[in-house]
């Protein structure tokens, strides 16, 4: 049987990340957080999420060094430890301009090559940011044995890196570019009201969210629209509102259906399931897709007609895009589906 990512998809291929990234800092949540990525991925069968580990923000200031360390050896040990599903563990580093970078990479990258499965470079304003990142992070991976490239996710925080977020995108190292809300509209001086780091309730509340304010909603379509013109995945920003389950999902949903974002950013445990929910593909939408492609397996490929509809691989690709995402956000596939991801 023909795999449909070898039939369907070409050299703009979206790299299947899981949906959520989850964030951790503090060394006790780091722990935590790396045992729920497993509880989870043998309740869903699937990785559902990826663990990184923060040094820009979690580290403290001049205890750059101990974390780093600390952070190769988490890294280390959800890479050696049994399990039936591989982990998926990440470092965000500090800026590239920081006095912190080239150490960070020194350390982390260079003692713990093989267990990340990616790093994020945060504060990237131009594509001469992503290349000395892409450099650097070469060099030492090399030295440390990893035979396949590092991949780099980007974070987008300011105007100017907006400004220049299809140059990024077209990086070949890039997989990922997230959008970083927080300091983004900080960026602007206090032009942005503070509502915009916020999700309000339409329904109570007039104030311009990040939903809703021109200049952040802005942004975030362009980083999405980058992606999505070579073949990266668009990450979306955090909610802060943690407590509020629903916001957060509504939120979610909002990204994922109206924005064009196909992952999301979790700071707190409570924020993964729902973030998973909200991405994930209907029930009825992956009956569909699992039928179609059934078909059109049958068909070879070929153009095929379907309850009167006529489907060709434009949409073979949407559907096959359909189960991949239920498969990353750990959604129950019928038997003619999961034969695709059993390998």
């Amino acid at each position: 049987m023909r795999h449909p990512r070898d039939v369907l998809l070409g050299a703009t291929v979206v790299a299947p990340l899981p949906v959520c990234d989850h964030y951790c800092g503090v060394p006790a949540r780091m722990i935590k957080s790396l045992a729920l990525q497993d509880e989870m991925a043998d309740e869903f069968g699937a990785c559902v999420f990826d663990v990184t580990l923060d040094c820009e923000d979690g580290a403290p200031v001049g205890g750059e060094k101990d974390h780093a360390e600390m952070v190769v050896a988490l890294a280390n040990q959800a890479r050696n430890a049994t399990k039936k599903i591989a982990s998926r563990v990440a470092v965000r580093v500090h800026p590239v301009d920081h006095p912190a970078f080239e150490q960070d990479i020194d350390i982390i990258v260079g003692g713990a090559a093989n267990a990340l499965c990616h790093v994020m470079i945060p504060k990237v304003e131009c594509l001469a940011d992503v290349e000395r990142a892409v450099h650097w992070v070469d060099q030492v991976a090399a030295r440390a044995g990893r035979s396949t490239p590092l991949p780099l996710h980007v974070l987008i925080e300011s105007p100017l890196a907006v400004h220049h977020a299809f140059a990024v995108a077209a990086h070949a190292r890039v997989q990922s570019l997230s959008f970083g809300l927080m300091d983004f509209v900080s960026a602007h001086g206090g032009a942005i009201p503070a509502s915009a780091m916020t999700v309000q309730d339409a329904a109570t509340s007039e104030a311009l969210d990040q939903f809703s304010h021109p200049l952040v909603l802005r942004a975030k379509l362009a980083v999405s629209s980058a992606c999505h013109a070579y073949g990266k995945v668009p990450s979306h920003c955090v909610v802060t509102e943690f407590k509020d389950t629903a916001l957060l999902q509504a939120a979610a949903r909002r990204a994922s259906r109206a924005l064009g974002y196909t992952r999301m950013w979790s700071i707190h445990p409570a924020q993964i399931r729902p973030i998973l929910a909200a991405f994930a593909p209907e029930a009825q939408d992956i009956d569909l897709a699992t039928r179609i492609l059934a078909a059109a397996t049958q068909a070879d490929w070929a153009p095929i007609s379907k309850a009167g509809t006529l489907h060709d691989r434009a949409s073979y690709r949407y559907f096959w895009q359909v189960l991949e995402r239920a498969h990353q956000t750990g959604q129950r596939l019928p038997d003619e589906a999961q034969v695709y991801f059993s390998a």
